[in-house]
């Protein structure tokens, strides 16, 4: 068996109304997505659904939990995003015939085990690297109860969920192995959303440092408005993410201990290497993501610096001539 290609299924809850944010997403109702680079919307056109939905999100999440007539509290768990994929690998080749018939059979998995008149949308993102399907769906039990809890469950039945979605997929994609949840490593999950926001820093910091670099006497008013302008935006998601990222400082450490633990067991066969190499990527990437909002490049920390001084100046200023 070819290693390293997963059967992906994830589970995210939401309380309360955020179905626009979440439609505007997954139904690519907006025309630019600068939270994810990762998106190419000249092949937004590629995208499909296996289930398309009625309406709006937040009417028929609202409509069907009137109509079964259960109780609700204000966090209530309302819907449910399931993000369903699989390694890149799975995907290379692969017609799109072959990735539709992929995603059909995917589906069909959810219907049988949450039925298919609670799920709202079932679309399939091809403009993004890897082809994944976002499920939304009301966690609406068979006696008419609005409960996440019941359906998805504890620890115990987010295993027993991973165990028969690899058995369904792995009926018809013998090749594909069963992947496992944060609940199953111990390990905190950390979203993916915070790896984008890594590139989109990155991203500006390359333009701040460019755009220092290009400042002369001839340009420098022009330059300067610039800079502030990318500043206004940079530190704070900066500090935002530091923030972000104290919440993960023991999955960090986790995996900093492994990876001293794993190189000294390269050696082993090539099974457990190739799990081995993912965590080191794993870890790799995370460790990226923290120099990111860690280090600060100097010449961008003294032209935040000398935009403060300037707004100072100005203020002081403005308020002389008001005198």
């Amino acid at each position: 068996m070819e290693k390293g290609m997963y059967a992906i299924l994830r589970f995210q809850k939401h309380q309360g109304y955020p179905a626009k944010k979440i439609e505007d997403h997954h139904e690519r109702n907006k025309e630019t997505y600068a939270s994810n680079p990762d998106i190419d919307l000249s092949r937004t056109g590629e995208n499909f659904h296996i289930i398309t939905p009625i309406q709006k999100y937040y009417a028929e999440i609202q409509q069907r939990i009137a109509a079964a007539q259960c109780r609700t509290r204000k966090d209530s768990v309302r819907f449910v995003d399931t993000l369903i994929t699989a390694s890149p690998e799975f995907f290379e080749g692969k017609t799109k015939k072959e990735i539709i018939s992929y995603y059909t059979h995917a589906c069909r998995f959810m219907e049988e085990r949450i039925g298919k008149q609670n799920i709202i949308s079932a679309v399939v993102h091809m403009d993004e690297k890897t082809p994944h399907m976002h499920l939304v769906f009301v966690p609406l039990t068979s006696d008419n109860r609005l409960s996440a809890r019941d359906i998805i469950g504890n620890r115990k039945q987010l295993v027993a969920w991973q165990d028969d979605f690899w058995k369904h997929m792995s009926q018809r994609y013998p090749q594909l192995e069963r992947g496992e949840s944060a609940s199953e490593t111990g390990r905190t999950h950390i979203p993916t959303r915070l790896f984008k926001e890594m590139v989109r820093l990155n991203s500006m910091r390359d333009k701040l440092m460019e755009l220092l670099t290009e400042v002369t006497p001839f340009n420098k008013g022009k330059k300067v408005a610039e800079i502030e302008k990318l500043l206004r935006r940079y530190i704070p998601g900066v500090e935002q993410m530091r923030t972000k990222l104290k919440k993960y400082d023991g999955a960090f450490k986790e995996m900093k201990q492994e990876k001293e633990a794993l190189l000294k067991q390269l050696d082993d066969s090539k099974e457990s290497t190739v799990a081995k190499l993912a965590t080191l990527q794993q870890l790799s990437d995370y460790e990226e993501l923290r120099r990111t909002v860690e280090f600060v490049p100097t010449e961008i920390l003294e032209a935040a610096k000398q935009m403060q001084r300037i707004n100072h100046q100005q203020t002081v200023e403005t308020i002389a001539k008001g005198e």
